[in-house]
């Protein structure tokens, strides 16, 4: 049990190292100088330039420039933000609770309705309601979440102005962001739980208990439900960063004060040290609730912790 724990902990960490890395670099492969966005239209000479580059430590070779954000990261200080003349700790805290409960109420509407859709669609299988339930499914997967926002926002905020147009912090400004940033998952986990569904009632014990004379809706909650709730557990794991990643699309559209929307304007304005701590920081949440994943997997079935 402590090897299994102790590799998914040392593959975390290779993880987040490899993330840090590419977050370091991601925007210093793109054209652009932040010393010259945080100018703007105001003119300057060669030696202001050089003097501001010196004080955000731009004229310092790349690998000391790393070595120091992320020894300072480890410590919780990812520094002064280029444009907005903040902590960057301190700009993530504000925007940090209304991405997660967005995540958190785009997760349950997933996992829920996906999981109802899923099973129905398994129970009826090769009847109308599987070939409607999948067809769904499909569509919900292959519409884009920016036009679904926008079309969302077209018909409940302005033509029927039950919610509202900007995304506020209460419900009425959760309801349309969550639903937009949930569709697309709702449709692969219905897809996803019907395939493991099926699966799972092609075991010999389910077959065994059928046998036997239980009801048919003892032997889906007792032998198939269960055995199919290991692989839908996984992708729902990994379903966290998906979410996490949408809400860059989603904040945007309907201007929601969130890690996402403070990430896109980082990127705009070239604050490498935000989109440095923004990527980070989204990447050791996603990284964390895996492994959080990984320690339930001997719970559901000790056998893994034998291998």
């Amino acid at each position: 049990m402590f090897r299994y724990f102790a590799g998914r902990l040392i593959s975390i960490l290779a993880l987040l190292l490899g993330i840090s890395v590419i977050a370091f670099l991601m925007l210093r492969l793109i054209p652009g100088d932040p010393v010259m966005a945080l100018m703007g239209t105001q003119a300057a000479d060669a030696a202001t330039i050089d003097r501001l580059r010196h004080q955000l430590g731009l004229d310092q070779p790349m690998l000391m420039q790393y070595l120091t954000w992320i020894g300072h990261a480890l410590q919780g200080n990812f520094g002064y933000s280029y444009s907005k003349q903040r902590p960057v700790i301190e700009l993530v805290a504000d925007a940090f609770p209304a991405t997660i409960q967005l995540t958190a109420a785009a997760l349950l509407l997933s996992v829920s309705f996906g999981l109802l859709l899923g099973s129905w669609a398994a129970l009826k299988r090769n009847r109308l309601p599987d070939t409607l339930g999948m067809g769904v499914a499909l569509a919900l997967m292959s519409v884009p979440s920016f036009w679904l926002g926008m079309l969302l926002i077209l018909l409940f905020a302005v033509t029927f102005p039950i919610f509202d147009v900007v995304s506020g912090q209460g419900f009425s400004g959760l309801v349309l962001p969550a639903v937009t940033l949930a569709m697309g998952v709702i449709g692969f986990n219905a897809r996803f739980v019907r395939s493991s569904l099926l699966s799972a009632q092609a075991n010999a014990h389910v077959v065994t208990a059928r046998a036997k004379g239980l009801t048919p809706t003892k032997v889906f909650l007792r032998h198939v439900l269960r055995n199919a709730l290991l692989p839908v557990l996984t992708v729902v794991g990994l379903q966290v960063g998906n979410l996490l990643s949408g809400t860059v699309v989603v904040e945007t559209v309907f201007s929601r004060p969130g890690l996402g929307r403070l990430l896109v304007d980082a990127i705009m304005g070239k604050d490498y040290l935000t989109v440095q701590a923004v990527v980070l920081i989204i990447a050791s949440i996603y990284a964390i609730i895996n492994f959080i994943v990984d320690l339930l997997y001997p719970l559901l079935d000790p056998r893994i912790a034998r291998r």
